[in-house]
């Protein structure tokens, strides 16, 4: 793919910001593309991060077609970066442009565009523990018309954000509240495409959960809100007698988690015993006062492992294990981290090296 690479102001040394947050800085540079249904994807390019014009009739803005994916650069400790399974994430935005009606990009195109802005935001990419590039792609209909109906105009961006763990305490156990009003998804719906709406409809349960001092919400099935399916915008795990973990099965409403499916696999390969089937809240809860489940834990790309402390059900508050000792949370963390920064051997072939762009490259990026 061949992609323009336009002139960008204030190209001096990057000095961070401290403390960086999640998702509240941008680097200077953003990619974009564009596609109609008659030339298909055309006029990439990388230029300086500004602003979306975008018709008020838009249809993003309307029937709301719209995808995104995240993932993440690493720093080395050689000082170039890694991509993590960036393929994963090619196919898992194909999947959602599926759902929602949106043109497919072709793999190679969707990885291209990262690794080309990410050589070039380089020095932007945090060297703290815990820290990371976020990389933010993410497709939107532009075709004004009021018409619910597939659009035939679409922008294609990618924007990088250096970024801070994604629960400020780091890895420490957070509480999360079984939601008994809200639901996240339905089978048959858009619980399996990364899509705004599904945040979007996540947001009152959430900040319920928050007022009451939980950090994220437990999601149920939609039909018999019986079956655990995510936490918050994670997928959950639990921890039997140390060495058994149990996650919910795939159902098409749950997002597959590329950070979950890698996971799994180290889980595997560690010696654990994975079980991926319908979990019933009433049995978890159970197993969690008997003793019977040690830990539980979220996954995910933001936070990568982060312990549950604690589960908010019918009004009680219930420990989860001692509320502090993680050990295969943490080893699980530990091992997946070290594959991510680097530091250890990638036998799987996930990450992707990147180094920094020649000081004077200006030409297109082949």
């Amino acid at each position: 793919m061949d992609i323009r690479i336009d002139p960008v102001a204030g190209n001096g040394p990057v000095r961070l910001p401290a403390p960086l947050g999640f998702g509240r800085h941008f680097t200077r540079r953003m990619f974009t593309q564009r596609y109609d249904a008659g030339r298909g994807w055309h006029d990439a390019a990388i230029g300086p991060y500004r602003p979306i014009s975008l018709d008020p009739g838009a249809q993003v803005l309307h029937s709301g077609q719209a995808i995104f994916e995240g993932t993440k650069a690493y720093s080395r400790p050689d000082g170039h970066l890694n991509l993590f399974r960036p393929d994963a994430n090619a196919a898992r935005f194909n999947a959602s442009a599926q759902r929602m009606a949106m043109p497919a990009l072709p793999p190679e195109r969707f990885v291209d565009a990262i690794e080309a802005l990410v050589q070039l935001e380089h020095e932007w990419a945090p060297r703290a523990e815990g820290s990371s590039l976020y990389i933010r792609p993410v497709m939107i209909a532009t075709e004004p018309t009021f018409e619910v109906r597939a659009a035939s105009e679409f922008l294609h961006y990618i924007v990088l954000s250096p970024a801070g763990p994604y629960f400020a305490s780091g890895f420490q156990p957070v509480g999360v509240l079984v939601s008994e009003d809200h639901i996240r998804a339905a089978r048959g719906g858009t619980g399996a495409a990364k899509t705004p709406g599904n945040y979007a409809g996540s947001l009152a349960g959430i900040e319920g959960a928050r007022a009451l001092g939980y950090q994220q919400v437990l999601w149920l099935d939609a039909v018999e809100r019986r079956y655990i399916e995510e936490a918050g915008a994670m997928n959950v795990a639990f921890v039997y007698g140390g060495c058994r973990i149990r996650t919910p099965q795939l159902s098409g409403s749950i997002l597959p988690g590329i950070t979950r499916d890698s996971l799994l696999r180290l889980a595997l390969d560690l010696g654990f015993e994975v079980e991926q089937d319908r979990l019933d809240i009433a049995e978890i809860i159970a197993d969690v006062r008997s003793g019977r489940i040690t830990e539980g834990f979220c996954m995910g790309t933001a936070a990568v492992v982060v312990p549950i402390g604690r589960i908010g059900y019918h009004g009680a508050d219930v420990p989860v294990g001692d509320g502090g000792n993680t050990p295969v949370a943490r080893q699980l963390y530990k091992t997946l981290t070290d594959i991510q920064y680097g530091r250890a051997a990638d036998p799987y072939g996930w990450t992707r090296r990147v180094e920094a762009a020649a000081p004077l490259r200006t030409a297109a990026v082949a």
